[in-house]
């Protein structure tokens, strides 16, 4: 099921929410038209922007963000983007900023004790089912490293199709193969269980009926059975978690600059 923009104003707008740390990156925040969004239907708010430079997460910009949001002290964290923006959000609600932050990730000792704050995700790709999943990735001297605790699962999350329609087709394509990939590997990894099954193969008789058209000529509909077909790929992988060809996958990207789908 899809959202729309109203579901996005009306959970905004809750009171409770008087500061809304807004991260994003700002070509797709831009082209995906979440800026005009926001800077129309809620004024009312004080809000926060940071828009990330790197291509994939890495330990310096995170700990750029931790510091901005400790600072600002919100009431919402809003991430608007594609896997990168996503995984920053998650982990940056549960950990600190501390000195030793890279060495309690290299040893994969990082205590997770609460959330800063609300977390809620609008991904404008559909690929990672970042949305979903209780993992995210962080790059520390460009070695991939992976958080995992139920802890990092949004709070809410909206599929709104229109914001996915204009981004550019690498990325479309790039998104739309790692959703199919993500099916494909719960599917065969050792903890897929009947409900993982049920979730990957619903995810991939959506995504193949959809991906080329979803390329060649994009528009609501095709967008919003792909923003479908990810989400339950990420709701598989969650389940069955990742195996050997995703984490083979990320030297590809931090050596060769390759996207990860």
């Amino acid at each position: 099921m899809v959202n729309s923009r109203e579901d996005i104003e009306r959970y905004i707008n809750d009171k409770s929410f008087r500061k809304i740390f807004v991260l994003c990156g700002k070509k797709s925040f831009k082209s995906s038209g979440a800026d005009l969004f926001l800077e129309k239907k809620f004024s009312n708010k004080e809000i926060q922007f940071f828009f990330k430079k790197s291509e994939i997460p890495i330990i310096e910009e995170l700990i750029e963000i931790i510091r901005y949001i400790r600072n600002f002290k919100p009431n919402l964290i809003l991430a608007i983007g594609g896997g990168t923006v996503i995984d920053y959000a998650k982990i940056a609600n549960v950990v600190d900023e501390k000195p030793n932050l890279a060495d309690l990730i290299t040893s994969y000792s990082y205590p997770f004790e609460k959330k800063y704050s609300k977390l809620a995700v609008i991904p404008t790709t559909a690929g990672s089912g970042a949305e979903v999943t209780s993992n995210a990735v962080i790059y520390v001297e460009g070695i991939k490293h992976s958080f995992e605790n139920e802890m990092l699962i949004p709070d809410n999350f909206f599929l709104i199709p229109e914001f996915l329609i204009s981004a550019p087709n690498k990325v479309k394509a790039s998104a739309g193969f790692d959703a199919i990939a993500q099916a494909l590997e719960s599917l065969v990894s050792k903890k897929s269980n009947n409900q993982s099954v049920e979730y990957a193969l619903k995810s991939l008789e959506i995504s193949t009926n959809n991906y080329i058209s979803f390329l060649s000529d994009a528009n609501f509909r095709n967008a919003a059975e792909m923003s479908i077909a990810a989400n339950l790929a990420g709701k598989a992988i969650s389940i069955s978690k990742t195996t050997a060809p995703h984490a083979v996958s990320y030297p590809f990207t931090s050596l060769f600059n390759i996207s990860h789908g």
